[in-house]
């Protein structure tokens, strides 16, 4: 049970705090920004806070890790709207982000949601890493709701938005990639040896059905397990050259994702 033990140090890194810095530098659009830090991984999601009056603040902009300077501990932000808290009912400010602001990162990594093949794989991964567990069961619901057997990468964000999820795990190919939820951007890889001896689609979980739309994206049923989710990994990272050795390594069904990447010799 090593990899458990690897999953559960890797875990208790990730949740270990809500990191907190204030922004340094901002560009005049107001969507790049960069913070100090002694460190933090490229991928992690979180939000810009802005106090409106002592002890009042508001959430303004979601918040990306796009790049990080590890020699001068200068990580740097793409902005964007957020989204995740939704009531017409509460009033709107014309706030804007400033320098000073505190940018605010790992929040709800305390949460997680675990994608995996079968209910043996499930359990035996689940048991082994301290984190409050999503079930899938809730998952599958909204993607019912939804009408997309096949999950996207917004159905995901979708998840975590209503259950305050931060990080997803995702067993592939006796692997389990760690993600930040919302960027889908991959935190961690670690190998887990286990027996995949069935499989049930689009993941375990005790909904025996999930709804499809009659047309779009999401909408067909998925026909393999491990296709669909390889191409979502690519999808989101695609300067991840240890994903990129993973499937230069595997099966040559798979080859045709490394076109897709995007990695300097």
């Amino acid at each position: 049970m090593r990899y458990i033990l690897l999953l559960l140090a890797i875990v208790f890194e990730l949740s270990a705090g809500i990191l907190k810095a204030p922004i340094m530098t901002l560009d005049e659009d107001k969507e790049i920004a960069t913070i100090q830090v002694k460190k933090i991984d490229v991928g992690m999601s979180g939000f810009i806070s802005h106090e409106i009056a002592p002890n009042h603040s508001s959430i303004l902009r979601n918040a990306v890790v796009i790049r990080f300077d590890k020699d001068a501990g200068v990580a740097t932000l793409q902005l964007s709207e957020y989204n995740g808290l939704r009531n017409n009912a509460l009033p709107s400010g014309k706030w804007q982000v400033e320098v000073g602001d505190t940018a605010i990162f790992a929040f709800g990594y305390n949460r997680g949601l675990l994608v995996a093949p079968n209910e043996e794989i499930y359990h035996q991964v689940s048991k082994g890493v301290r984190i409050q567990w999503i079930h899938p069961d809730m998952f599958a619901t909204i993607l019912s709701f939804l009408g997309h057997p096949t999950p996207l990468k917004e159905d995901f964000e979708a998840m975590a938005i209503a259950n305050s999820i931060g990080l997803l795990f995702l067993y592939l190919d006796q692997k389990v990639y760690t993600l930040d939820i919302r960027s889908f951007a991959i935190l961690s890889i670690n190998d887990a040896p286990l027996v995949q001896d069935s499989v049930k689609l689009p993941f375990y979980s005790r909904v025996e059905e999930i709804d499809a739309n009659w047309f779009g994206e999401g909408s067909d049923e998925m026909e393999e397990y491990e296709p669909h989710y390889y191409e979502l990994l690519v999808e989101y990272n695609k300067h991840n050259k240890i994903l990129y050795d993973i499937i230069k390594k595997g099966p040559k069904k798979y080859h045709d994702l490394l076109d897709e990447f995007e990695i300097g010799n």
